[in-house]
Formats: C-alpha cells, sequence, structure tokens
C-alpha cells in the first residue's frame, strides 16, 4: 500500500512557518533598534551616550519598566516613542534589548 505523503509535507510546511515568525520579529525588532535606538546607545547596546543595555542594572530591570521608558522617555534625553511606535513594536524592542545582555 502505497503512503501519501502529503499530511507529512503540511506538517512540516506550518512547523517552518512557525518557527520563521519569531525570526522575522527578531529581525524587524533589530531593523528598529538600529534605526531608532544604536545611534545613542551603539549597535551593540554598550556606547556611553545612552545606557548600556549589557549591563546588570539595565538587564534586571523588568520588561514593564524597559516599556516604559520606551513610550513615556527619560529625562533629560530619551525620547518618547509612544506616539511613534506600536505597541507591538515596543514589545519587541524589549525583547531585542533581552539579547544585548
Amino acid at each position: 500500500m502505497k503512503r501519501n505523503g502529503l499530511p507529512v509535507f503540511t506538517f512540516a510546511t506550518a512547523l517552518a512557518v512557525v518557527l520563521a515568525l519569531p525570526l522575522s520579529a527578531h529581525a524587524q525588532a533589530a531593523d528598529l533598534y538600529k534605526a531608532k535606538c544604536a545611534m545613542c546607545h551603539g549597535a551593540d547596546g554598550k556606547k556611553a551616550a545612552g545606557h548600556d543595555f549589557t549591563s546588570a542594572d539595565v538587564q534586571k530591570k523588568s520588561d514593564a519598566d524597559l516599556t516604559a521608558v520606551i513610550t513615556d522617555g527619560k529625562a533629560p534625553k530619551m525620547p518618547k516613542y509612544g506616539d511613534k511606535l506600536k505597541p507591538e513594536e515596543i514589545k519587541g524592542l524589549v525583547a531585542y534589548i533581552r539579547t544585548l545582555k
């Protein structure tokens, strides 16, 4: 009896799509970071003009704390982005900052 390979192909395709989504979101967050954040924080998150994202002080902050700073800004230099970025973009930036440890 010959087996139909369609269910296996369908499952493999669906799995590939599901696994690719986080990579796409990460790439989008990386691009957004480069466009909005890197000029002050550096491509690697270590630039002295802004907070060092690789530091324990920044990495121990909660996602809510980082979201609030990105959304509302922080005087005197950090501009607010809550009116420029979508909530999912800010969430992506927070997740990206976590990768800079």
